[in-house]
């Protein structure tokens, strides 16, 4: 084997591998406040995205959990009632429409999100009952949690545009924020994003005619 060979072998065998990368990101009202049920996600040109999974969203204390679900177009849900009450849910969103009629325990089929957009959730028997499922193209995503934090793991190092959602979000479509460059081992981003009225009635307790508000709005925001 000559040494031309010999060095090219070395090359491959020596590049160190590129480790998966982590972004860390706060997100916080226009008050300064952390912002709960916040979506981040992440696109880029150059990174294999992954491909699409499964996800839950249970019934428990009559409500949704979460109340604010981030899926790639085409996840499969379930949606499990661990109540000791049926259920009723169902969506008229133009992005999902579906009825899983009254229910307890875990329907025998998930259900496929195969459109991008927003769909509000609601129950027929429990009208203060309302959960959100954003439904992105865009492959890496994450929802704040109550300190208005998220993590997203395993992405390869790059350059990424991000988009921005809530469900009081103006017009309740997806706003674009500064592209953000992660490199590895952590990343760390703040975001701000102004919602409309206070955060917190998003959860726990709706008043009554909050899944009817939320489709309304929705819908007004649907192309």
């Amino acid at each position: 084997m000559n040494k031309l060979w010999v060095s090219a072998l070395l090359a491959v065998f020596l590049v160190p591998a590129v480790e998966a990368a982590t972004l860390q990101a706060d997100v916080l009202g226009s008050d300064g406040q952390p912002l709960a049920n916040a979506v981040v996600s992440l696109r880029s040109s150059t990174a294999q995205a992954p491909q699409p999974a499964t996800a839950m969203i249970d019934q428990r204390a009559q409500q949704f959990a979460p109340s604010v679900l981030a899926v790639r177009t085409g996840t499969a849900v379930s949606f499990p009632n661990s109540d000791d009450i049926r259920h009723h849910v169902y969506s008229f969103s133009p992005a999902k429409r579906f009825e899983l009629r009254l229910y307890q325990g875990t329907p025998s089929e998930p259900v496929i999100f195969d459109k991008p957009g927003v769909v509000v959730l609601g129950c027929n028997i429990h009208d203060w009952m309302v959960g959100y499922v954003y439904v992105t193209d865009d492959p890496w995503f994450a929802v704040t949690d109550e300190q208005g934090r998220l993590r997203i793991e395993d992405l390869p190092a790059g350059r990424y545009s991000v988009s921005l959602w809530h469900p009081q979000i103006a017009e309740m479509l997806p706003q674009p924020a500064a592209d953000v460059n992660v490199a590895e081992p952590l990343s760390e981003q703040r975001f701000t994003l102004a919602v409309q009225g206070s955060p917190a009635t998003v959860a726990p307790t709706p008043p009554a005619s909050a899944f009817g508000d939320a489709f309304k709005k929705a819908l007004d925001a649907a192309p």
